[in-house]
């Protein structure tokens, strides 16, 4: 027979389970919120046991310098995911600017002052031409972009026959190049502020800050997720969901033509090549940021956490002289962990 002191042990005893059940779901919640920074860590301390050398300053510039690039590019396709869309079309524009840059200033004779504007602009013009395709013309994002980076990863050859742009290149028309590269344009890509911070790394900073403030505080941030979580609730709400989408696309844009200002700036030529692994990356760092903080969903302080994450893992494979074809293997395990974390470990068991 069942006494009430049977009942009253057996309710305590439930009642315990559910509070241990529920403080390992607290637990197992903070792990995964902090578990990119935690495996941050643990290579930073590997990697500086296994190479002393990996953790000094100059090395540690030198990896975000890598990856300041990757880094303002996954910034705008996180503002692309953020309105529900993605933009395939950021590599390419990067490499248009490139070579942009570059013919501006061997083949126009133009300056910095004036080839900065007009390579951002070109990279706002092609994200009005994406949102045009696909907020007017409603075809789907991904054909869009995928179709503009196919156009323009053959337009950026034409102007030069498909050569690099370099002072004294022959053009099509049998004259010659006699331009050069601006001094003070070259300082983006090179010059160490305080003889330790390079440019491109204080850029990505700016970029990092301001699109953080913008999506994570102010009105029109909460818009651009409101597009992307439920288009229709946010048009019935009053908002213009066409411009919240074009001003997405116009950032993914302009944000790349930067990264391709860095790029050129970098190299010193408009390399033909450049941009042809940036798409990948930009996108891994973005998708890696989901994991961070256990967010589950565009946001740009994760997406930096993840390009820093991928430029760590890279150098200190190469530092550890790990074979170069093993890179593409690594970038995609990381990736898989990643996702794996945030929607299959993330996931509540009860659902």
């Amino acid at each position: 027979m069942t006494t009430i002191d049977d009942d009253r042990f057996a309710a305590a005893a439930a009642q315990d389970g559910r509070g241990v059940k529920g403080r390992l779901a607290v637990v197992g919640h903070h792990l995964r919120a902090g578990a990119v920074f935690l495996l941050l860590l643990a290579m930073l301390v590997g990697f500086t046991a296994a190479q002393p050398a990996f953790i000094t300053i100059a090395n540690l510039m030198s990896i975000l310098q890598a990856v300041s690039v990757v880094a303002i590019l996954a910034a705008g396709v996180t503002v692309t995911l953020a309105v529900g869309g993605f933009d395939l079309s950021i590599g390419a524009i990067a490499a248009s600017s490139v070579m942009a840059a570059s013919y501006a200033m061997i083949v126009w004779h133009l300056d910095a002052l004036a080839t900065v504007p007009l390579v951002l602009t070109f990279g706002a013009v092609i994200g009005l031409v994406n949102a045009f395709l696909i907020v007017r013309l409603r075809v789907p994002d991904l054909l869009a972009t995928l179709a503009v980076m196919f156009l323009l990863s053959g337009l950026q050859l034409i102007p030069t026959a498909g050569r690099s742009i370099s002072t004294g290149m022959v053009l099509p028309d049998g004259s010659k190049a006699t331009g050069a590269f601006d001094p003070s344009f070259l300082l983006i890509g090179r010059y160490n502020l305080f003889s330790i911070l390079p440019v491109a790394v204080v850029l990505m900073a700016v970029v990092a800050i301001v699109l953080f403030v913008l999506t994570e505080r102010t009105r029109i941030g909460r818009l651009l997720f409101a597009t992307g979580g439920n288009e229709l609730a946010t048009r019935l709400a009053g908002a213009s969901t066409t411009r919240l989408k074009t001003f997405a696309y116009v950032i993914s844009g302009v944000l790349a033509a930067l990264g391709g200002i860095v790029i050129a700036a970098r190299v010193g030529r408009g390399d033909v090549s450049s941009g042809g692994s940036l798409l990948m990356d930009s996108v891994a760092a973005a998708l890696i940021g989901y994991a961070v903080l256990n967010l589950r969903r565009p946001n740009v302080l994760g997406t930096i956490v993840g390009a820093v994450f991928v430029g760590v893992l890279l150098n200190g494979l190469t530092m550890l002289n790990a074979p170069y074809y093993t890179q593409d293997f690594v970038k995609g395990a990381v990736l898989v962990g990643a996702l794996a974390l945030t929607y299959g470990l993330g996931r509540n068991p009860d659902r």
